[in-house]
């Protein structure tokens, strides 16, 4: 398999993707091109990316680094530098990085001058498993989760591991939640193919790479502005994004995928006390999470603070708190309501 079809653009992987970029520019003829990094991706992975593509013109934008810079005062830094740079409606913003450079990125280019094109070249597991996919753009109000965002594809998608190698232990390893995740909403070999590798698992191995992302382009085939089976995605997420609001707002350093691995327990828990899931995948979850994460300790105070923000979740409606839920491996449910005392006690699961 060479690419993946996404709808109105199509995801490369390897050396194809940059012969695939090369050809694209070429017949695009863009006014001006530009490669938004962060000051990490501007250090390790710019290089690497024009080692890979043929001479192209190009001029860099740089922004912080890290989703505390994930704001509307980053968003206008980088309008005013595609302003300041003659950027024009034949401009295109090449997003090299992970998912903050993504999801900003991509948002800059779908609102500056009503719309340029982007590409995503995702560097970090979590964005080529998830962020780079699916072209939701966004950034975040204050410290609640992509609140602002638009929904807007990239032209292409191309997924180099090699970028991996760049990554420190913990970032990498941060994307896997949204790996194992793919795995509880859809294929039941995929999830028992992951807990047989729990011990030897390669986060770099791009077959694993490949599945999950074709998970995701499927879902996202079905339900691009997620009406009903895109919100499976969101499993995990809906406590998982107020536990990192709630580190983020406290200036404590808690990265996406602990936060959703988190969440994937809490929600495991509630869906067997909802959904009657399997007790024993439920065991088998928190025991994968918790082999791959770190345990994370939460004072009473905490979760009652982490309650409170889930006011804010995206797929709430009419004032209600919903949740994804599983009846089983593969089985998601939507917009189910949960009691605060069912969240309280997911906590105690996970602290037990």
């Amino acid at each position: 398999m060479k690419e993946i079809k996404a709808n109105n653009y199509s995801i490369f992987f390897n050396d194809e993707g940059y012969i695939e970029l090369y050809n694209h520019i070429q017949f695009e003829n863009y006014s001006k091109i530009f490669i938004h990094l962060d000051n990490n991706t501007n250090t390790h992975c710019l290089k690497v990316f024009l080692k890979k593509i043929k001479k192209i013109n190009y001029q860099t934008i740089i922004s912080n680094p890290g989703e505390e810079n994930k704001n509307i005062e980053s968003t206008i830094f980088l309008w005013d530098k595609l302003s300041n740079n003659n950027g024009d409606r034949k401009s295109l913003i090449i997003n090299l990085g992970g998912g903050v450079v993504g999801d900003m990125g991509g948002f800059v280019a779908s609102t500056f001058k009503r719309g340029i094109s982007y590409i995503n070249m995702p560097t970090t597991l979590l964005s080529m498993v998830d962020a780079s996919i699916g072209g939701k753009t966004g950034i975040d109000l204050g410290s609640l989760k992509n609140q602002i965002g638009t929904f807007c594809d990239p032209k292409m998608v191309i997924i180099d591991p090699l970028y991996l190698e760049t990554l420190d232990k913990s970032e990498l390893i941060s994307g896997y939640a949204e790996v194992f995740k793919h795995s509880l909403i859809s294929e039941k070999s995929f999830f028992e193919k992951l807990i047989s590798q729990e011990n030897s698992i390669d986060f770099k191995n791009l077959d694993t790479i490949k599945t999950s992302v074709k998970i995701k382009k499927k879902i996202v085939l079905l339900d691009k502005e997620e009406l009903k089976e895109r919100k499976a995605l969101n499993f995990g997420h809906t406590l998982g994004h107020a536990i990192e609001s709630h580190f983020l707002k406290n200036n404590q350093k808690l990265l996406h995928g602990e936060a959703i691995g988190i969440g994937i327990v809490l929600a495991a828990f509630i869906s067997n006390k909802i959904l009657d899931f399997p007790i024993d995948k439920l065991r088998t979850i928190k025991y994968h999470i918790l082999k791959i994460f770190k345990r994370v300790d939460f004072k009473k105070s905490e979760i009652e603070k982490i309650i409170k923000l889930l006011i804010h979740d995206k797929k709430n409606s009419h004032g209600k708190i919903n949740f994804i839920l599983l009846k089983d491996i593969g089985k998601p449910m939507y917009d189910i309501e949960v009691e605060n005392k069912l969240i309280l006690e997911s906590f105690n699961f996970y602290l037990s």
